[in-house]
């Protein structure tokens, strides 16, 4: 009798839990208090890749064994920390910091592994934002590479940036690059 008692609490109990249990994934109308259905934001700013002088701000931080007898610089891997601009000199107005690394993984062309966070600290966008994550074909005239993500303005935040080259200094390696990023948020 106590065995006949246990298998049909044992059964009950299985049958709660199965009609209790919570769907794997919902939809979401709106995702957190506040936030709007998505719109699109065009962003255009400079990014200034200093390598020289007394405050670099890009770093090599490793190589691999053949990175110096690689064409490509194969296995090189930088840390940075670049200055986001609103105009091509440095002067014109921070508006932000490309923060994260970026690696030399292509054997047979220059390209890079971009990892950045681009941290927004002035104007409307202070405080967000955006995650790039992508191949950057650095000899390429526009190079795109998606944007992952962001936080604050920019949550949910997903689109593609486009790179060019505004200048590079072949003596010092320093580079400023123009940046349009589209942003669906």
């Amino acid at each position: 009798m106590a065995s006949l008692l246990l298998s049909l609490f044992s059964a009950f109990l299985l049958a709660a839990t199965i009609t209790e249990s919570k769907a794997f994934s919902t939809t979401v109308k709106k995702p957190y208090p506040g936030h709007n259905l998505e719109k699109l934001t065009h962003l255009h700013f400079y990014l200034h890749d200093i390598v020289t002088g007394n405050k670099p701000t890009s770093v090599v931080v490793t190589t691999g064994p053949t990175t110096n007898s690689s064409a490509t610089a194969f296995g090189m891997v930088a840390i940075v920390d670049d200055i986001l601009t609103v105009g091509p000199e440095i002067t014109s107005g921070e508006v932000g910091r490309a923060q994260g690394m970026f690696a030399s993984t292509d054997q047979n062309k220059f390209s890079l592994l971009m990892v950045f966070n681009f941290v927004f600290t002035t104007g409307k966008f202070s405080g967000s934002t955006i995650s790039l994550y992508g191949r950057n074909p650095i000899m390429s005239k526009v190079r795109e590479m998606p944007i992952i993500g962001g936080t604050g303005a920019f949550r949910f935040g997903k689109g593609y940036a486009q790179a060019k080259t505004f200048t590079f200094n072949i003596t010092s390696a320093n580079a400023v690059v123009e940046y349009n990023v589209y942003i669906w948020h």
